[in-house]
């Protein structure tokens, strides 16, 4: 959780400590984060033993993270240029991890909230945890969400701050493609996302308002820090903010999916938008301004309905459907796909996802077909190799 205040990024930067080297390519490089939950193997509750999986899962690329729960582990990629890079460095961490989970008698699960209804969970320690929990109180008695992060590589930083203009409008879709929460302790609440009902709860969350500039940005985040309503400046709960620790921009609108070819259509798709706004910066075009209302109601339809339901268009201020709102959405960034080299496996996903559902969908039909037990099983974490994925995928959604 929480960043902000970039120190000024520098090209060819390296490692340091668990800092990924981004080099300042804008809108090339990319990395992804994604967040897991740890499932008793016998009862399917969350199991509050991520130090001992941590201290035994090892990785030749990226790294492991605790989170604010006991019952999550994070890994985060390193430095990738291509897709086929990010799925597997996604492959290789979820394999590690399961392996580890499966030697302690746990599953790996992806999905934004659990799914067995289960005693508070035990939360992380550190000074920094306990004063997140000191002020937000409640809202995180139970804050077992899960998401995914996408960076992409920006090296200014004023300029990733304009990017931030640019790719708010589309967040809600992002979101609506990974909607993975629909069922939670055992019950369908007829919300595709209800990790967004939880984030919802905490201080300014959802799409990021307008900046002119980055000292704007900081101005604003100084001044949430100051009437006490975030921890410090480290801390944003915006679903699209600069990065304090690497020169990228972060979308985290995304729920964790359960497939790595689902984590490798949100990197396609954030980096495209990134370079998308690049594209339009350089021709001299601000993002859009959005009214603070529809905004929020944008995400509100997105986490409510996922892809089949009613949505909004909140640059235009007006009525669409989830659907309608991916094709929107591929139309805008198809030449920055296309000069990437990922528009084929990007159209081929969103074409399964849009055809075939999301994984609220899916939760929602295991639980119709087998219960709770069924819903465990549909959202452990995949392992197959996105590419040979979406070859099956696609044919079978063809057919």
């Amino acid at each position: 959780m929480g960043i902000l205040r970039l120190r000024p990024p520098r090209a060819g930067m390296r490692e340091q400590g668990d800092a990924v080297a981004f080099q300042a390519d804008d809108g090339v490089t990319v990395g992804i984060e994604e967040e897991f939950l740890l499932l008793d193997e016998a009862t399917g509750l969350p199991a509050p033993r991520s130090a001992e999986v941590l201290g035994r899962a090892r990785l030749t690329r990226g790294a492991l993270h605790a989170e604010l729960m006991q019952s999550q582990v994070e890994t985060a990629s390193g430095v990738c240029r291509t897709l086929t890079e990010v799925g597997s460095q996604v492959c290789e961490a979820r394999r590690a991890l399961t392996a580890t989970a499966a030697e302690l008698g746990m599953r790996l699960a992806a999905c934004g909230v659990p799914v067995v209804e289960s005693p508070a969970p035990a939360r992380s320690v550190g000074p920094r945890f306990a004063e997140i929990f000191e002020r937000f109180g409640p809202v995180f008695g139970d804050y077992q969400v899960s998401g995914c992060h996408v960076h992409v590589g920006v090296g200014d930083r004023d300029t990733a701050v304009a990017v931030l203009n640019h790719v708010s409008p589309w967040l809600p879709t992002l979101l609506a493609l990974s909607a993975n929460s629909a069922v939670r302790y055992g019950r369908d609440h007829r919300q595709a996302s209800l990790r967004v009902l939880d984030q919802a709860r905490l201080p300014g969350f959802g799409l990021p308002p307008w900046f002119a500039s980055a000292a704007d940005h900081d101005r604003q985040v100084d001044r949430l820090v100051d009437l006490g309503v975030l921890v410090d400046d480290r801390m944003t709960f915006w679903m699209v903010r600069p990065s304090a620790h690497l020169p990228t921009v972060e979308l985290r609108a995304a729920d964790t999916v359960v497939e790595p070819w689902e984590a490798v259509v949100q990197v396609a798709l954030s980096r495209a938008l990134v370079r998308t706004a690049l594209t339009e910066l350089a021709a001299g075009r601000e993002g859009p301004r959005l009214d603070p209302q529809v905004a929020a109601a944008s995400v509100w339809a997105a986490a409510r309905h996922g892809l089949t339901g009613p949505a909004i268009d909140p640059v235009r201020e007006t009525p669409s459907t989830g659907r309608q709102r991916v094709a929107d959405l591929l139309d805008r960034v198809g030449p920055a796909l296309e000069d990437m080299g990922d528009l084929a496996f990007t159209t081929a996903a969103a074409d399964v996802l849009v055809r075939g559902g999301s994984g609220a969908d899916r939760q929602r039909a295991a639980l119709t077909a087998g219960g709770v037990d069924r819903v465990v099983d549909s959202v452990i974490a995949g392992l197959e190799d996105p590419s040979a994925a979406i070859a099956r995928l696609g044919a079978a959604v063809a057919t």
